[in-house]
């Protein structure tokens, strides 16, 4: 049985803070932190060369300590948050039949739109071919493109895969940072108390509201930071690669923003075409959430305004809203694939390597199985790059090479993954049926 009533306001209350910090400006106040950055690690860098590079290094690192110190605290709460919100998306779902059809096609609906996301890259990095402008300047040997496939699990070991997917020790999971095993053990508690008596669930969602709460107003405090975040990264990398390298890679950032861009006219498409609902209209609705994520690079900082995004401006239920959200900012990563696809066709042509049609399927499905589990947190899409490289045959040192713009690419992506969150959140609202009379409208706060 199911508590219908149990509806968690502070969520929404808390989501008012984010809101406002769009409201004053927090995405423009990020793009000054960007642009002064780049001026000041251009000063300190080898382009200008106004100190000793040993001197411009060391105060590039005092520069990013703001920025290591955002990233740190988003890192810490994320798996609490992850938490608490899936469980308590779950418990507020009417039966366990809703719950498992909603499962199926969000997850379906997931895999889905990131592989078309991962398709998308490898057909606009082909296009473009931005790595021929910069062959010569790797110096490392390509590697042999011999697919490992020795790594990948073979048949017979896809049943203890799959078990291992399930964490027998749910502690291990969250020290390790395993964020798929970590969202299946809320979702197995979820749906527990979805099965519950009220009177019975309730202590425990209590506790998980407040748990909730303390995540957000931690969350709340990392974004004022997050200006002096983007300024200090900025400095740093500018004043370790110079600025003149970062002018050379225009063409792979034009190649990524290409890529996505069209993968934002893909959803608009399927939310015209599934759901009739305006593309203009929505992305005035979501306007404030995506500007949000664009200025944190953090699906998980943002969850809380996606959550009343949903519920206030795209009519979203919230059983609906609080599973597929957190969920969402989890395995959705449509942004990350179609960058990792990108990248891996640019360093492919920068130090020569051929990826046939074998290595490109790989990529897709690297990007799709390295995506779901990952957490969503900033930086995190070079991390799985370097293991998508390695299984295609080239040179994860060539990371190095697109380092300095990541930053930049990391904003936009972040707003590709929460648009493909909120455009889920309505097609499943659309597809789950009626409102059912139990359920009270959302309440402006």
């Amino acid at each position: 049985m199911a508590n219908n009533t149990y509806y968690p306001r502070q969520l929404r209350q808390l989501s008012s803070y984010l809101s406002g910090l769009v409201q004053g400006r927090l995405w423009l106040k990020v793009l000054v932190g960007m642009f002064l950055g780049l001026v000041v690690g251009t000063l300190l860098g080898p382009s200008v060369g106004l100190v000793e590079p040993a001197t411009g290094s060391l105060i590039g690192n005092w520069l990013a300590f703001p920025g290591q110190l955002f990233l740190a605290t988003i890192q810490m709460i994320v798996i609490p948050l992850v938490i608490a919100s899936v469980v308590r998306g779950l418990a507020a779902s009417e039966n366990l039949e809703q719950l498992r059809k909603l499962g199926l096609r969000v997850t379906g609906f997931f895999v889905i739109t990131t592989a078309i996301a991962a398709a998308i890259g490898l057909w606009v990095g082909n296009l473009i071919n931005p790595g021929s402008m910069m062959q010569g300047l790797a110096t490392q040997a390509p590697a042999t493109n011999d697919v490992a496939s020795a790594d990948m699990p073979g048949v017979d070991e896809l049943p203890q895969t799959l078990i291992g997917l399930l964490p027998g020790n749910p502690l291990d999971a969250m020290v390790e940072g395993q964020m798929l095993q970590v969202v299946i053990f809320s979702i197995i508690v979820g749906i527990a108390l979805v099965s519950m008596e009220p009177q019975k669930s309730r202590p425990m969602l209590d506790l998980l509201d407040s748990l909730q709460q303390i995540c957000m107003t931690v969350v709340g405090w990392a974004m004022r930071l997050a200006p002096f975040a983007v300024f200090g990264l900025m400095a740093q990398l500018t004043t370790t690669i110079g600025f003149n390298a970062m002018l050379g890679m225009a063409s792979y950032v034009a190649t990524v923003l290409i890529g996505l861009l069209l993968m934002l006219a893909v959803y608009m498409l399927i939310l015209k075409l599934v759901a009739g609902q305006p593309p203009l209209r929505f992305l005035k609705d979501s306007r404030d959430v995506l500007l949000l994520a664009f200025s944190t690079s953090s699906s998980a900082a943002v969850m809380p305004l996606s959550i009343r995004t949903a519920e206030d401006k795209l009519g979203v239920r919230p059983s609906v809203s609080q599973f597929v959200i957190p969920l969402g900012a989890t395995i959705n990563m449509n942004g990350t694939a179609l960058y990792q696809a990108v990248a891996t066709v640019f360093l492919a042509q920068v130090y020569g390597t051929d990826l046939g049609m074998g290595s490109m399927a790989l990529v897709v499905a690297m990007a799709v199985g390295a995506s779901i589990g990952s957490p969503a947190t900033p930086g995190v899409g070079i991390v799985i790059l370097a293991m998508v490289l390695q299984t295609v045959g080239v040179p994860p040192s060539g990371i190095a090479l697109i380092m300095g713009v990541d930053r930049i690419l990391d904003m936009c992506r972040t707003a590709i993954n929460v648009t493909g969150d909120l455009v889920t959140c309505r097609l499943m609202e659309n597809w789950s049926g009626k409102r059912l009379p139990s359920e009270p409208l959302p309440q402006e706060s």
